[in-house]
């Protein structure tokens, strides 16, 4: 029997997708289908950026397709729409800046700025504009990793900044203010003030996301930032072992308080695989990040590997995804990127059901 056009849209709309954890029915996600014998095309919208992601679906897609009974020739477009979400209610969003996301960690020594670089130039090579602010006055490590040490900012005006660029990224950091040998001894309130000048005296421009690297820790400061600074979503950064785990609390606590929605945790340091004879072994323990989302409710984004390469790319001004893209570690960063960008665009899709759709009919 000839295929209809009807049970071949029921069927893609069927489509788990496994970034979003949606049907792409459910996810609105087709735009547009035609269907001429045995060959269909489809225009797929996404909300998350997915550059590189085109060959991956189709291919899933014509999987799932045969599985259905329905043996055709399918040819993917993918496109993507990233939009602005909400953010706490007594905040307004960042002129030109679509989405805030803070990287946050409940203790320092977990690999939160390798992460948050790392997610950030994957959101980029995957089609996105994005932006990152390393929040950690006292120890900025941005400019190390992007290779902007001993870069200096200007001002248009005098009065906004200019953020610099390195691999496609907007980056301030206050390292690029202050001498990288010289100590910032701030009390918390002048700390709080000189971020909030950061971020709101620079002159973004459009970004789809931009990336706020917070200081490690759950105190007066970090709290201070999660309630002054408009964001869509935080990312706690862990390792597996139970210190980690129990700081990590402390930080989807402090996100909770505020009206911060997590969008899930990130294990950095999950797994080490020898070089030399590829035996893998769990350092740090295992299974400590998955267990915490479960614990409250939240994804399980990634498990990032321990991997000397990481830390001499990160050293060398190119971190992992621009240095190896096609290394099996860039991978891991690649795919926890999509994972929490459609995990912001699957919250902003969910929040839309909660309000009622209002129909004016003419009587």
């Amino acid at each position: 029997m000839p295929i209809s056009e009807e049970r071949l849209r029921a069927a893609l709309e069927s489509y788990v997708d496994p970034y979003l954890q949606q049907t792409l029915g459910e996810a609105r996600a087709l735009r547009a289908l035609q269907l001429q014998g045995e060959r269909a095309s489809a225009r797929l919208e996404l909300g998350f950026p997915t550059g590189g992601y085109a060959p991956e679906l189709e291919a899933a897609l014509q999987r799932h397709l045969q599985a259905h009974g329905l043996t055709l020739e399918l040819t993917l477009e993918l496109t993507s729409q990233i939009v602005g979400h909400v953010v706490q209610r007594h905040l307004k969003p960042l002129a030109g800046v679509k989405n805030i996301i803070a990287i946050a960690s409940g203790k320092g020594g977990v690999g939160k700025s390798t992460v948050a670089v790392n997610l950030a130039l994957a959101w980029h090579e995957s089609g996105a504009r994005v932006g990152i602010l390393d929040a950690d006055i006292y120890g900025p490590s941005q400019p190390l990793m992007l290779g902007l040490s001993g870069e200096r900012p200007t001002s248009r005006d005098g009065k906004h900044l200019q953020p610099l660029e390195a691999h496609g990224l907007k980056a301030m950091s206050i390292g690029f203010l202050v001498d990288a040998a010289q100590a910032v001894v701030w009390r918390g309130p002048m700390v709080t003030q000189a971020l909030t000048q950061l971020l709101t005296d620079t002159e973004w421009g459009d970004v789809d996301y931009l990336v706020v690297d917070m200081p490690p820790g759950t105190g007066d400061i970090q709290l201070t930032l999660a309630q002054r600074v408009p964001v869509s979503g935080a990312i706690i950064v862990t390792t597996p072992q139970d210190i980690a785990l129990a700081d990590a609390r402390k930080g989807l606590a402090m996100f909770e308080k505020v009206s911060v929605p997590v969008l899930g945790i990130v294990e950095n340091m999950s797994v080490h695989v020898c070089p030399s004879c590829g035996h893998v072994e769990h350092i740090f323990g295992e299974g400590g990040g998955a267990r915490l989302a479960a614990q409250h409710g939240v994804t399980l984004l990634g498990q990032l590997p321990l991997d000397a390469h990481i830390r001499e790319e990160t050293d060398g001004g190119r971190p992992t995804v621009i240095a190896e893209p096609g290394s099996a570690r860039a991978r891991s960063y690649i795919e926890t990127a999509r994972h929490a960008a459609a995990a912001l665009a699957r919250r902003a899709r969910d929040r839309s059901a909660l309000f009622p759709k209002i129909v004016i009919e003419d009587t």
